[in-house]
């Protein structure tokens, strides 16, 4: 959203990502690694968007619009959400 005016990206179903990317049987200390290097990584993008930037729109592949802020939201609400299902 912050590269191109309106982009569209396509539906991403997680279960199906999950079992063909066999998450099941990755190693944890790797994927341990892995999150925290792409934590890094959307920090720093975050950190970079201009304040003007935060109110780009980008489209779900149903059509829905978000923005770049709405999108900063709803990622940070998977993380904590995501967190709580796996230490409970």
């Amino acid at each position: 959203m912050l590269r191109e005016d309106d982009p569209t990206f396509p539906n991403w179903d997680q279960d199906a990502t999950a079992v063909a990317e066999d998450y099941f049987h990755q190693a944890p200390a790797e994927v341990a690694d892995q999150l925290a290097a792409e934590a890094e990584a959307t920090a720093a993008a975050f950190d970079g968007v201009r304040p003007q930037q935060w109110d780009r729109p980008g489209l779900r592949g149903n059509g829905s619009v978000f923005t770049v802020r709405t999108f900063a939201v709803y990622f940070l609400h998977d993380v904590v959400h995501h967190v709580h299902d796996v230490t409970r």
